[in-house]
């Protein structure tokens, strides 16, 4: 299925269960599929809308003109053509869907899970020139590292590693992944991009209406729990929910070592409660 969001990029997205809409919207390095298990686990509640995001999957491409604004449009034409009620935001796509609050009012409850929010004062964008230039080299291994340098998404040991040594781990891991993860490589630019552009200050969100479940893991990098932390303090209607032992890869699908049937389990509880 499509929609067509404003400047006219066909969005596609899968369509799992019954009952209220709930669009999911994946993070980086992922397509509408990456959530397909957390869909499965709530379609006997919920009507689950499974977005590829521009450029990814079976959607349009990014486009000249792509930033955070332009990826909202897109959830909010998927918003109008379903009539979703419900959204839930993965990383990335949980900053979307925060900034998609506050120009669709008629989202009743939102899922934001780990947006990867800069409050220090530091830019995740700074690394673009050069991830672009390793994308365009064709070194997939090396624009992966460093874009998640830049988003801070690896483990500890990963800031201990000589740079060749991570280098060359992530090129044995994209090929025990097969094509679909390194054709996501070029991706990642998208999605630091739409991080770049919402770091800093948070107060808009004091103008959000809907209430917010603000979900993540135990075991998910420090600077992820501070920015739920703070977005506790700013949201007028919000709940925070810690999973756990639970980390950045909980919504994913369970071969990517993630957890959907407990982050379904939180999702229901949240959007049932009247």
């Amino acid at each position: 299925m499509t929609t067509t969001s404003a400047d006219g990029t066909a969005i596609s997205y899968q369509e799992v269960g019954r009952g209220p809409g709930l669009v999911i919207l994946h993070g980086a390095m992922q397509t509408g599929h990456s959530q397909i298990e957390l869909a499965r686990a709530l379609s006997e509640d919920f009507t689950c809308y499974l977005p590829d995001r521009r450029g990814r999957g079976s959607s349009g491409p990014a486009g000249p003109g792509h930033g955070l604004q332009r990826e909202v449009e897109d959830l909010a034409a998927l918003i109008g053509a379903t009539g979703a009620p419900y959204a839930a935001g993965v990383s990335s796509g949980a900053i979307i869907t925060l900034r998609t609050l506050l120009v669709r009012p008629e989202l009743r409850k939102a899922v934001v899970f780990e947006p990867p929010l800069f409050l220090d004062g530091s830019d995740p964008a700074r690394c673009l020139p050069r991830l672009e230039r390793e994308i365009a080299a064709g070194r997939t291994s090396a624009a992966l590292v460093t874009g998640m340098k830049a988003a801070r998404l690896g483990p500890p040991i990963f800031n201990l590693m000589p740079r060749a040594l991570l280098e060359l781990l992530t090129g044995m891991m994209l090929k025990s992944q097969g094509g679909t993860f390194a054709d996501l490589a070029p991706t990642l630019r998208q999605d630091i991009q739409v991080v770049g552009e919402a770091a800093g200050d948070l107060t808009a969100y004091r103008e959000v209406k809907a209430e917010v479940l603000l979900l993540g893991g135990s075991r998910s990098p420090a600077y992820l729990r501070s920015a739920l932390s703070e977005l506790e303090r700013v949201l007028p209607r919000a709940r925070r929910v810690e999973m756990k032992g639970l980390d950045h890869s909980a919504t994913s699908n369970a071969a990517e070592r993630g957890r959907p049937e407990q982050v379904a389990d939180e999702i229901r509880r949240f959007l049932r409660d009247s």
